[in-house]
Parts: structure tokens; sequence; C-alpha cells
């Protein structure tokens, strides 16, 4: 399934989108956070700055959203991972709201309570968690709903490749599989859990194998490559939709930041991120579209403008935003 130019110039874009807020989080979560905790003689004092708590950003991994998300309706959900920023761009959360939210703002998607692992948009039907594995249930919910109201809709569980040693990964491919599910597995394959490489936690090479023992197929794309993920989710999208059932679709990509800012990543061989930036993802798409004529310096220039003043206002409206009241602490939430 080739992608449009009009599909093309869309993933690129929100590759560069994508990229651009996760590496401008990068800066704003350390403010309050290195400098003063170093004169206190303290390593890192993760509730300081304007976005405590824990950060974990996708800076390379922009193909596997993109490409499964360029096939997607307002209508199909997809559940993320604690890692969920570049999956709710791709989805359309609107980023105003969304960054509000990891600055702990009123004006934020959950009102300043959830923070960047729980975010949640059900006008476009994302939410994501901070729980291993917990993304491929409750994409099997949204799959059997969509099944009962007579809807083509798909749902979408993106998850780690830690996450395929938990019990609901396997437990959701087996129901998926058995009731014919229009769900699609995704499986971000960045070679790490946190610090553990996945050649010493895992028992298979590659995860999509285990498709087969759940009569689903199983499909990898080998490279983070922003159309070879395309056409392997279309394909799969497509299948869901038909009725035909669930995909589990594999996705080796590189994860160029720590596990979480302050990672101090000594689990990392010296060198490896220099080389997996050598295979970057964005300027490899970019000069596909240059080869077809899609892309010349000017017009690129301008995207580039168009999605950093995107960036800018959202943060804006994150930093600016007001802070929940004190008295609200008991509102929208469960009692």
């Amino acid at each position: 399934m080739d992608a449009s130019a009009e599909r093309k110039l869309w993933m690129y874009e929100k590759m560069i989108e994508i990229r651009e807020y996760e590496e401008t989080m990068a800066g704003v979560y350390l403010e309050g956070k290195l400098p003063p905790a170093i004169q206190k003689g303290l390593a890192f004092d993760i509730g300081g700055g304007p976005v405590p708590g824990e950060m974990h950003l996708a800076a390379g991994q922009e193909p596997v959203a993109v490409g499964v998300c360029a096939h997607l309706r307002t209508e199909d959900s997809v559940v993320g991972t604690h890692r969920p920023h570049h999956f709710a761009i791709a989805k359309g959360v609107p980023l105003k709201p969304m960054t509000a939210e990891m600055f702990g703002k009123d004006t934020g998607l959950g009102r300043g309570k959830g923070g960047h692992m729980h975010l949640f948009d059900p006008a476009h039907k994302f939410s994501c968690s901070g729980i291993i594995g917990a993304s491929l249930p409750p994409a099997c919910g949204a799959a059997l709903a969509a099944r009962k109201r007579g809807k083509d809709w798909v749902a979408v569980a993106f998850f780690g490749e830690g996450a395929s040693n938990q019990g609901s990964f396997h437990e959701s491919l087996n129901l998926a599989s058995l009731w014919r599910l229009p769900v699609l597995f995704v499986c971000e394959d960045n070679k790490y859990a946190i610090s553990v490489e996945k050649s010493e936690s895992t028992a298979v090479a590659w995860n999509a194998d285990r498709a087969s023992a759940y009569g689903m197929p199983g499909v990898l794309v080998g490279q983070n490559d922003a159309l070879e993920v395309y056409e392997a989710a279309g394909a799969a999208i497509a299948r869901a939709r038909r009725g035909e059932g669930p995909t589990l679709l594999e996705v080796r990509t590189d994860r160029y930041l720590g596990h979480f800012q302050g990672d101090p990543e000594t689990y990392r061989p010296a060198g490896e991120v220099a080389e997996l930036r050598k295979n970057d993802p964005i300027p490899r798409l970019g000069a596909h579209l240059r080869k077809l004529g899609l892309l010349d310096d000017a017009a690129d220039t301008a995207l580039r403008a168009r999605v950093s003043a995107r960036i800018t206002e959202a943060y804006e409206y994150g930093r600016t935003s007001p802070y929940p009241k004190p008295e609200d602490a008991l509102l929208h939430v469960f009692h």
C-alpha cells in the first residue's frame, strides 16, 4: 500500500513536529532540576521546575506513530504507553491542552491531574497509561465495542518490547484472536526495556514470531522507516476493518534519549546513540520527498516554521495557563 503524496508530506511534517516537541520538552523539563540540585550536592530534583515528575520522550521513534496513525480516522481508538507524546500528536490530540496537562495546569486534558503519562482525549479517542502492558486490554475493549455497535472502527494498542513478556500481552492476543477483534497490536521495539536489553529478557529474537501462537499474522518492520511502517500498518488495518481479526506488528525503532529524562544511560555502549542518529528517519523521508519533487528548500523551511510556531504557542500556553484551585482537588476524580 503506497502512500499518497499528501500522506507522505503529512508524515514528514508530523515527524518534525514530534521531534521538535520532544526536544523542546527535554530542555523545559530540566528547568529547576539540575543546576540547583548540583549546588545543594544532590543528584537530581525530580520534583523541581515547571514540569515535575518523570518524563519519557520518544525522539527517534516517530515512524512508528505516524506510519500507523496515517491510516486512522477520528473514530478509531489508540491506546499508548508511558512514552506517549508521539502517538498523541500523530492521532491529532491538540498540542495546547496536552502541553498544559504536563505543566499541571487546569487547562490540561485532565485538568492537570494526570501528567504526561496519563493523557486522555475522548474527542480523538486517545488514551495512555504509565503501567507496562496496560495498553492491550483496553484496545481489545474498544475493538469489541466497535464491533458490537456495527462499526468498522479499529483499535490500536502500542506497547514496548518489554511489555511482550507481561501477561496482559498474551491474554489480549489470545482474546483478540478468539473473538476476531478489529485490533492492531504494535510492538515498538527500541531494544531496551528501561535498561535491560531485549536479548537478556526475551526468548525469541522477534516478538512478531509470537503471533502464530495466537492464530494471527505477525509482521516485522526491521527498519525505523515511516513508509515501511505505513505499508505494513495499512494492510493490517484494512484487514481489521474487513472483520478478519487482529494483527501483531513489530517495528524495530531507535530511542535517542534515555528511558527517562535524567537517565544516566550507563547501560548503553559508548557511541551507540551517535550511530543510531546516522540513520535518522526524518532526513531519510525528506530525501525521498525531494527525489519525488514533493519538497524543496523553500517548502521545507516554510513547513518547519509552521511546526515551530505551533510548538512555541503550545508551550507558552502550558506555561501561562492557571493551576487548578486547591479546592478543586476532588473534582473530576473517582471517589
